[in-house]
């Protein structure tokens, strides 16, 4: 009989394959916390195609005022893009999400103005609405300066919880931001900084900066720091099943939580292994199938 490729028991672990039979082998309701940072979809040609919800005594969601519905399968959104179908590529990810996050559990889907939209429709019928927690605006100062349009300097943050009654969130452990107008506010106010909003004024990582791992899109460990601190408590474990770079173990490993990586290209494995081999949780590198591709 093969062994699981992660139990709760298991030490900090890095797993080379496809995520969705992966996740579909994990256990049930063992992460505290799951973000996700997914291949953003740029296609030009889109058909919509709505996914639908439908009250059923028998349904596997809670949605709108508490109702029970059942998900009808079908595509949210089509593209001319690298999947063929990129919600339907999505949505059952979404869905081991939900059957993965402790009731304690919170979920953070990083995405951008192209789909952030569609997601919430979707995250809405598998979660419930009354689930949605917040939607949070990652604002950065680096990129394109745009003539034709107003450039865009942010990315969006959708957050739900699995049960509206139970979830953890304690914004006192995060870091502080400073004040807008310090000059309004008590000199003690201004040496402590005040708690962040749903509005994230955040850097990206930048060309120079010693955390820059050279992967494409590595995201700031700042930004994932703050969504560990917020909602999960030292030793809970964290998920990340799109992890490219491994910025949320490297966040877990600074605030003392376990964590979970899962992503198919050989290039972000190797990047994860140079970025966490070395500190002093190392986590252990298993193939989904066959034997892991030297580094």
């Amino acid at each position: 009989m093969n062994e699981p490729l992660w139990t709760p028991g298991s030490p900090n672990t890095v797993i080379a394959g496809d995520n969705l039979p992966v996740l579909e082998s994990l256990p049930g309701n063992s992460f505290q916390l799951i973000c996700i940072d997914p291949p953003f979809n740029t296609g030009r040609v889109q058909r919509a195609q709505p996914m639908r919800t439908v009250r059923s005594a028998d349904g596997d969601r809670i949605g709108f005022k508490g109702h029970t519905y059942q998900t009808l399968r079908g595509a949210l959104t089509t593209y001319d893009d690298d999947f063929t179908d990129y919600w339907d590529f999505l949505a059952p990810r979404l869905e081991q999400a939900w059957r993965l996050l402790k009731d304690t559990g919170t979920l953070y889907l990083h995405l951008d103005y192209r789909e952030v939209h569609y997601a919430k429709v979707m995250l809405d019928a598998l979660f419930g609405r009354e689930c949605f927690l917040n939607e949070i605006i990652w604002a950065y100062d680096y990129g394109a300066r745009a003539k034709s349009r107003w450039p865009t300097k942010h990315d969006n943050i959708l957050v739900y919880v699995k049960d509206p009654k139970k979830y953890y969130f304690n914004n006192e452990d995060v870091d502080r931001e400073p004040y807008m107008a310090p000059g309004l506010v008590t000199p003690e106010k201004v040496a402590r900084g005040k708690l962040p909003t749903d509005v994230w004024w955040h850097t990206i990582v930048a060309p120079n900066a010693k955390e820059r791992t050279g992967y494409p899109t590595q995201k700031p460990v700042g930004v994932l720091k703050r969504m560990v601190a917020a909602s999960s408590r030292p030793g809970d474990w964290v998920l990340d099943f799109f992890a490219g770079s491994g910025t949320l173990g490297a966040a877990a490993h600074e605030l003392d939580r376990r964590y979970l990586l899962i992503d198919a290209h050989p290039e972000a494995v190797a990047v994860m292994r140079g970025r966490l081999e070395g500190t002093t949780t190392p986590p252990r590198f298993v193939a989904a199938e066959g034997e892991l591709a030297a580094s």
